[in-house]
């Protein structure tokens, strides 16, 4: 029986402490049940250890238990174990382990001596106060010290050693207790009817006990398997929270659960240190206790990090349901990147993106503004509109991160150059605009010549000395009272600067606008008349001195416009040449005179001239090449014509160009030499097939014996070189007789034809008399 009674002791032990310190890590009604339930475990361990300890104490005569104070017994086994627990486990009381562990150790002893006083025997129990005192005094310290080492830091080491102290602590007090009582027999004493015999009793007592113990260790077995299993989960959660970009956080009213790591990223502090943290003390009151299932309102605030700075956040919260409770979720948004595209946004809004100068929009506001500001003050305003002269050679030449390093090298140039108030913006491409508020006409020009300065003064890079621009001022209100208005008077401004010679400033003038408005009508017409068949080509016919004969023709390119009628040539062409629409007229002039042409009878040369725009663009020779498969022309019977300016522009990539042209058999003749300053050198880097005098000379040499000097050397020149010479401009009979006598081997002029249709010269493309033709 003393064996039973020591394993129920030690079960009894081992469970309720177990209990209690589960209890001690939950919070609430679970605190409270797990207390309970050790409570329940420890008191009836402790109830049955005495009794069953009991029926191994046999005085030799008959002895029985009264139920009554037994159940007693048992009632305060239990509610002094129960006591003692909680006591054990109060917050802030100090020496609770210790003062609990007595309250159970004594609720021990009053429940042993309760348990005696049931216990009826044929005689009368003595007892001896010293070893009372004694048994109670064991059971306190003993209990104070189990607790005490059981709750210090929850180990199965400190468990074990606890619940050793606690058998401890109920043997010492149960075996010194029967010590102290001493049973004198007393034949006289009758038992009562009612009392249970002890071996009875003792069985049923360790019986249900172990019963209890054991569904009490079961249940505690299934809740940490349970606990494990939600542990288990919860690190799954965690697991996939943490996955999540966004910060996390399930809070129990204002207070953090737990957090994951995105969101201790966003604080700065390790997730497991933010457990307990009030919410508030991170984000704004007002966030935290906002309306629940706010999600398609999502408010902005401002997330506190561990190192004092804070950051923009977007928090949205939702309650869900959290170990049983209702708790508050929310998802924390990092804002910084989407701040920052923001600011991206609405700082390229208003400025340009390659220079960081304000773009047109702000410069536009600012005007606006500068206006409204001068007219009350009635004070002047100057607009300055400047542009970079030949930009597009620098991409060309040299590549767009060229172009762009010149433009950002452009644009501190004049910033340095500009007083505070002023502002400068880039209106887009090379176009530049300077607005200078209070200025008046002679400021404005003491203005642009700094500016003119400081691009010559620049460094520019590999552009070098390309980095020059022309200016155009205007003044309110002089040249106009709106910003509107304002910016047309500076860009017409601009224009004439650029006509009269570039790198240079102009104001506007009334007689400007008109003119500037004539000549973009002519460039808008220009780029529709291909389309509207409003060009047409002429041929003026090539002849050979010696023999008279038609050895090709000339194509020349006329504009009879619907409205302005026949628009010369040389008004339209350099025109067509600065907007790049010669391109386009260009081409159709090669394809129109290589499928007339190739219609001739004879294999006559038809000879067109090519712009040096047309020259230096991409794909010039594929182009040329295309033609003469689509229209069958013979290459040889293809001559190009150049003037010596295209080739100055970019020589490389000039002759380059040519020498794929002469490889396809097409003739290149050097079109008004003598008119240039590099033409020896130029005949030197490119075998030209023929040379054209200008017709300036020859028109002279009758007049002129410098004119005639000059058409002698270059006839002498060609001869040197083996290359035929063709005069143009040969009108009377003199300048002929002049030519053959010198051995010139071709002319072209109104003594052989005026330029006109080709109709006109079916006799000599078909070689049949000019009768013959006519009756054919």
């Amino acid at each position: 029986m003393v064996f039973l009674a020591a394993v129920v002791c030690n079960l009894a032990a081992a469970t309720s402490l177990t209990l209690l310190d589960h209890a001690r890590v939950n919070t609430g009604k679970a605190r409270r049940l797990w207390l309970l339930t050790a409570a329940l475990a420890g008191g009836t361990g402790i109830w049955a250890t005495h009794f069953i300890a009991m029926l191994a104490f046999s005085p030799g005569f008959a002895s029985a238990y009264d139920l009554g104070l037994t159940g007693l017994s048992l009632m305060i086994g239990v509610g002094m174990t129960a006591a003692g627990f909680w006591i054990a486990l109060r917050p802030g009381l100090p020496a609770a382990a210790w003062i609990g562990g007595a309250q159970i150790g004594l609720g021990v002893g009053a429940m042993h001596f309760t348990g005696m006083a049931a216990y009826e025997v044929a005689g009368r129990i003595a007892w001896d106060s010293g070893l009372v005192l004694a048994a109670l005094a064991a059971g306190a310290g003993l209990g104070s010290l189990a607790l005490a080492t059981t709750l210090r830091d929850g180990s199965v080491r400190v468990k074990v050693a606890g619940a050793g102290l606690m058998v401890a602590g109920i043997c010492g007090l149960h075996f010194t207790a029967m010590a102290a009582a001493v049973i004198v027999p007393d034949p006289s004493i009758a038992l009562s009817g009612t009392a249970v015999p002890a071996e009875i009793l003792a069985v049923a007592v360790a019986f249900a006990s172990i019963t209890i113990l054991l569904l009490a260790f079961a249940g505690l077995w299934l809740h940490l398997r349970d606990e494990r299993r939600s542990v288990l989960e919860g690190d799954r959660m965690r697991g996939l929270a943490n996955a999540a970009v966004e910060g996390l956080v399930v809070c129990d009213d204002d207070r953090i659960v737990t957090v994951n790591d995105s969101f201790a990223d966003l604080v700065g502090r390790p997730a497991e240190t933010l457990g307990g943290v009030v919410l508030s003390d991170l984000l704004d009151e007002a966030v935290v206790a906002g309306p629940a299932d706010a999600a398609a309102d999502a408010p902005e605030a401002q997330l506190r990090r561990s190192d004092g700075t804070s950051i923009p956040v977007e928090v949205i919260r939702r309650v869900i349901d959290f170990a049983g409770r209702p708790h508050a979720a929310l998802a924390v948004r990092d804002l910084r990147a989407r701040k920052r595209a923001e600011a991206r946004i609405a700082y390229l809004a208003h400025h340009d993106a390659l220079t960081g100068a304000p773009n047109r929009t702000s410069f536009n506001d600012r005007l606006a503004q500068e206006i409204a500001l001068a007219t009350a003050a009635d004070r002047p305003l100057a607009v300055l509109c400047a542009d970079l002269d030949r930009f597009k050679e620098v991409n060309d030449l040299f590549g767009h991160a060229a172009g762009d390093a010149l433009l950002r090298s452009v644009c501190a140039a004049i910033t340095g150059a500009l007083s505070p108030g002023q502002m400068l913006a880039r209106l887009g491409g090379d176009e530049f605009a300077v607005l200078a508020p209070n200025v008046d006409a002679a400021g404005a020009e003491a203005l642009g010549e700094a500016i003119l300065a400081a691009l010559r003064q620049a460094e520019t890079g590999p552009a070098g000395a390309i980095a020059a621009a022309s200016l155009g001022i205007a003044v309110y209100p002089h040249d106009g009272e709106d910003a509107e208005t304002l910016m047309v008077q500076a860009d017409t401004a601009l224009y004439r600067a650029k006509q009269e010679g570039r790198g240079r400033l102009r104001f506007y003038e009334a007689r400007m606008g008109v003119q500037v408005r004539e000549r973009r009508q002519i460039e808008h017409d220009l780029r529709h008349a291909v389309e509207r068949g409003e060009f047409r080509v002429v041929y003026q016919p090539q002849t050979r001195i010696d023999d008279g004969e038609a050895v090709g023709f000339e194509a020349l390119l006329r504009w009879q416009h619907p409205e302005r009628g026949n628009v010369p040539p040389d008004l339209f062409i350099p025109i067509s040449e600065e907007t790049g629409s010669i391109l386009a007229i260009g081409e159709w002039v090669l394809r129109e005179t290589c499928r007339e042409a190739a219609s001739w009878e004879k294999p006559l040369r038809i000879a067109v001239n090519v712009s040096a725009v047309q020259l230096h663009a991409p794909g010039f020779a594929e182009l040329v090449h295309e033609i003469l498969f689509t229209s069958g022309l013979t290459p040889a019977r293809l001559e190009i014509e150049i003037t010596e300016t295209a080739l100055i522009r970019d020589l490389p990539r000039a002759l380059a160009t040519l020498r794929r042209i002469k490889a396809m058999g097409v003739r290149i003749a050097m079109d008004d030499f003598g008119t240039g300053y590099s033409s020896l050198s130029n005949l030197r880097a490119f075998p030209f097939d023929k040379i054209k005098i200008d017709a300036s000379f020859t028109r002279s040499v009758d007049s002129s014996e410098q004119a005639a000097t000059i058409v002698r050397t270059v006839l002498g020149l060609g001869r040197g070189l083996g290359l035929p010479v063709l005069a143009e401009g040969v009108e009377t009979t003199g300048e002929l007789a002049f030519l053959g006598a010198e051995a010139c081997h071709e002319a072209q002029g109104y003594l052989f034809g005026r330029p006109g249709p080709i109709d006109g010269f079916r006799h000599l493309t078909t070689g049949r008399p000019l009768a013959a033709e006519d009756a054919a």
